[in-house]
């Protein structure tokens, strides 16, 4: 579970640079030129956090999740929950990305403020998301499964995520 919670707190940190952006674009008054850079800059660092975060998703989807199943069931419980999250993340960034593409100097300072509403959905999605598998699943984990699983499961998931 360590590889897993060491990966979030690698996310949090390239989530804590564009969430500064989203932060910026709260203020009232924005000069638009620089709302059009900001825009750009925080279309570049989600693009960026996309690989990691899909190199983790997909990690514990493969792995960890499946494992976990076997212990505590995959039809109702905190494992459908944190599935659904994912989807619900991957949508938020994409409903962001598809609507950034293009000419963003075309965009007006309340469309672009519209737009990083979903950027801020997904990193609240994202902040709450990896406390409850930190404190939920990770100990639901930690508690049940063997020794032997654990091990195995160790040797799956120590890879990289960048």
């Amino acid at each position: 579970m360590r590889v897993l919670e060491n990966e979030h707190r690698y996310l949090s940190f390239l989530m804590a640079e564009w969430h500064a952006i989203i932060l910026w674009f709260e203020q009232e008054k924005l000069d638009e030129a620089e709302a059009h850079n900001q825009l750009k800059e925080l279309r570049r660092l989600i693009i960026e956090f996309i690989e990691p975060l899909k190199n983790h998703t997909e990690k514990e989807e493969t792995h960890f999740f499946p494992l976990l199943g076997t212990y505590i069931g995959f039809e109702q419980g905190p494992l459908v929950g944190i599935q659904e999250e994912h989807e619900e993340i991957d949508g938020y960034i994409g409903h962001f990305l598809h609507h950034t593409r293009g000419d963003l100097n075309a965009l007006s300072v309340a469309d672009m403020k519209a737009v990083v509403k979903d950027a801020a959905e997904a990193f609240e999605v994202l902040t709450v998301h990896f406390v409850k598998e930190e404190t939920v699943l990770f100990t639901m984990a930690e508690n049940l499964m063997k020794a032997a699983d654990q091990d195995a499961l160790f040797e799956k998931l120590n890879t990289l995520i960048t």
